[in-house]
């Protein structure tokens, strides 16, 4: 007993500090090993949420491919076969031609001043008919993938929110099926409502830069070009910025409603879903990035179309050819560049430009566009 007591005292501080080491090991330890474990589910929440994040961006990339699809295979070929069937009908020229014609073979028949009259009639519908082609063509396919996409962006989130919205008119409650409806057949606003505006003021801007031009004047690739880019700027130019917007879309849906009463007698029961998506359309169509897109895609054209010129001319562009010879190129321009989508080249080029596709994947994610080159603003404004 005094051996223990002895040992107490002469060992107790020792065996203090090794129980506090001791201890204190053991409490570093469950901290340790605490701090390791809130680790180790960390990284498994922040795996989930990866994986999770992965299967989101892969449903959306899914998604957003599907809606191109749409737009390339459903919606854009209906629309522009009504579109150039619109166009060949105000833009008839075989009534000009017919006439020539029968002056040429019939001399007496036609005065001096007729023919040149009716010359001047053909050199201005000719240009007027290809240019209104290139132009509706061009903003009809922006159109309709800005419908698709803001839809289809629509539809994916009501489908995320357990809404069942992810089937195109087909699992939506009735008035948003409608709504749909009616907001996708905007895409034919431009034929059934715009078109004549559109001509009239086409013709308009045709005749203020051809004005100058004799039949007997040469053209070459460049002084075509030079032409046609003068038009769309005079032609982009009237009535103020933006105002081509009112050729493609109606001012907002009641407007709409009210077109669509006149010509089928019937009103729409409610407006509010239509009238969301258009205001978003108009939004877009407004924003200086779309100005932007539609300026590139516009040049493009214009560039991809004097390829062809300059191939039919043997491919040298500096060859000239007097205007009146050049007239039926020009008037047969029309219907080539409102081709059946599957094989329009020009709806094609548009569809692949890099700034076209940045804009649409930006609009379907519902972001801001990043600045785009102001080289695009040198024209078409």
């Amino acid at each position: 007993m005094l051996s223990v007591r002895d040992f107490w005292r002469r060992h107790r501080r020792k065996l203090f500090v090794t129980v506090g080491v001791l201890g204190s090991g053991y409490v570093l330890y469950k901290l340790y090993h605490a701090h390791q474990q809130r680790l180790s589910d960390l990284e498994r929440e922040i795996e989930g949420e990866r994986a999770t994040d992965e299967l989101i961006k892969a449903q959306l990339q899914a998604h957003f491919e599907n809606i191109q699809r749409i737009a390339d295979s459903t919606t854009l070929p209906y629309s522009i076969h009504y579109l150039q069937s619109r166009i060949s009908e105000e833009l008839d020229l075989s009534h000009l031609t017919a006439r020539l014609s029968q002056g040429k073979g019939q001399p007496n028949t036609l005065t001096s001043l007729e023919k040149l009259q009716l010359w001047e009639k053909l050199k201005i519908l000719s240009f007027t008919r290809m240019i209104s082609s290139l132009w509706a063509m061009t903003m009809l396919s922006l159109y309709i993938r800005v419908q698709v996409n803001i839809l289809g962006r629509h539809l994916y989130i009501d489908t995320a929110r357990g809404l069942e919205g992810s089937h195109l008119l087909e699992q939506s409650d009735p008035f948003d099926r409608q709504s749909q409806q009616e907001f996708l057949a905007t895409a034919d606003y431009l034929s059934s409502y715009g078109m004549i505006t559109l001509i009239s003021d086409m013709q308009m801007a045709v005749s203020e830069v051809l004005k100058g031009k004799q039949l007997r004047d040469l053209f070459n690739t460049s002084l075509l070009h030079e032409t046609i880019v003068l038009i769309l700027d005079t032609f982009m130019s009237l009535g103020g910025p933006n105002h081509w917007v009112m050729y493609l879309m109606p001012e907002n849906a009641i407007a709409y409603k009210y077109q669509m009463a006149t010509s089928s007698s019937a009103l729409l029961p409610d407006v509010t879903k239509l009238d969301q998506l258009m205001v978003e359309t108009r939004s877009v169509l407004l924003s200086d990035d779309f100005r932007n897109v539609v300026n590139i895609s516009l040049r493009t054209v214009v560039d991809a179309l004097m390829d062809d010129f300059a191939l039919q001319s043997g491919g040298n562009p500096s060859i000239g050819t007097p205007l009146a010879k050049l007239l039926p190129r020009v008037a047969q321009m029309g219907p080539f560049l409102l081709e059946e989508p599957g094989g329009n080249k020009f709806i094609q080029i548009i569809r692949r430009l890099p700034e076209v596709e940045l804009f649409y994947t930006l609009l379907y994610a519902n972001m801001p566009p990043p600045e785009m080159s102001q080289e695009a603003d040198r024209s078409f404004n």
